[in-house]
């Protein structure tokens, strides 16, 4: 029967298919054997070749020290070479199977998907944002050590683009503070938590996260210089419908704070009723009523009080894919290698939650 992945008899060794079934090749073998028969037998010359111009035996252990380690680091190699991964999806599987031995976990997920080049298309990085954050808030301690390093470093690039761009620092800053909160739980509970590495390599990436803070504080929005075109210099219908394209309600405020011109559309309950209905329903509306004296509903506070209790409708321009006929987890430009007549009716975009929950086994 034809699979997809390792051969399940034994990963990573050569078969050949003979009349009587499947045998291991006696060919790979023989030529392991005989480099590994050359390799001892260089380093016995070379140890003989040692003890005969010194009789002190302890310049000979550390020559056969030096060969296992020699051997060990060659091994160490070979193998990490082995499990370096080009595609950019991954088969999530939850259990074992004949061609497939244990499971996929979210830290191999992590490694596997290239959230670090994800991060440079505008139409990712706030699906990656999120991502970064709720794994901040409750899975954290279930990445792995090669994990856990890939999350800083790709962190590390999104601070040093936000930084370079001057773009989406309230964005960050929230993640920062997230993974800042969640950090300084882990330290205290050490001992009771599962922290992968040392202690002093968490209380530096404590130090690290409190540096970003600082730097993003201190961030200063350069005021572009130029004759072009501004949003103050567009007729108020653009500006109009330009807020009313806005998802979030801080943007809005924000930019209201701009121009007295920007204000005052800010304010428009238009706005705010359009920006209430497109993240909330209108169950969610007769719970959090919000009227005014004069017996009107107030759009403004109403979103910001249903922002409380109800969570916000999510918007991302690109985000992963997940196919439902070969359970493979995929963006939608790298693509992966589906066996259905039509891929595109299986594949299903996949939210930052729905990413968590894949691996909640």
């Amino acid at each position: 029967m034809p699979f997809l992945g390792q051969d399940w008899r034994s990963p990573g060794e050569c078969w050949v298919k003979f009349q009587d079934g499947w045998k291991r090749s006696q060919l790979y073998r023989e030529e392991e054997e005989e480099s590994n028969i050359n390799g001892s037998h260089r380093e016995r010359q070379l140890c003989t070749r040692l003890q005969q111009e010194s009789n002190d035996n302890k310049i000979v252990e550390d020559c056969e020290v030096a060969a296992k380690k020699r051997k060990k680091d060659h091994f160490n190699i070979s193998t990490q070479s082995e499990y370096f991964y080009r595609e950019k999806w991954i088969h999530v599987h939850k259990g074992s199977t004949r061609e497939r031995h244990g499971y996929c976990t979210l830290g191999e997920a992590f490694n596997r998907l290239d959230f670090s080049s994800a991060i440079e298309d505008m139409r990712r990085f706030n699906y990656v944002v999120k991502l970064l954050q709720l794994i901040a808030n409750s899975q954290l301690t279930s990445l792995s050590g090669a994990a856990q390093k890939n999350y800083f470093n790709i962190l590390e690039k999104i601070v040093r683009k936000v930084i370079e761009d001057q773009q989406n620092p309230r964005l960050i800053k929230n993640l920062l503070q997230d993974l800042g909160s969640a950090l300084c739980i882990l330290v205290r509970e050490v001992g009771r938590c599962v922290l992968v590495g040392n202690i002093n390599i968490w209380v530096y990436r404590m130090e690290t996260i409190l540096n970003w803070q600082h730097q993003l504080n201190n961030l200063k929005i350069t005021r572009r210089i130029g004759n072009s075109v501004t949003l103050s210099d567009l007729p108020l219908h653009m500006q109009r419908s330009i807020l009313h394209r806005f998802s979030d309600g801080l943007d809005i405020i924000n930019l209201g704070q701009v121009t007295s011109t920007l204000h005052m559309l800010s304010e428009d309950k238009h706005l705010w009723k359009s920006l209430c209905k497109y993240h909330y329903s209108e169950k969610q509306f007769c719970r959090h009523l919000i009227l005014t004296e004069n017996g009107c509903v107030d759009w403004k506070l109403m979103y910001f009080k249903l922002q409380k209790y109800c969570p916000k409708k999510e918007q991302y321009g690109d985000s992963l894919q997940f196919c439902r006929h070969c359970s493979i987890l995929f963006w939608k430009d790298t693509g992966h290698p589906c066996t259905a007549n039509n891929p595109e009716s299986f594949c299903t975009p996949v939210s930052p939650q729905h990413f968590i929950d894949l691996f909640k086994f």
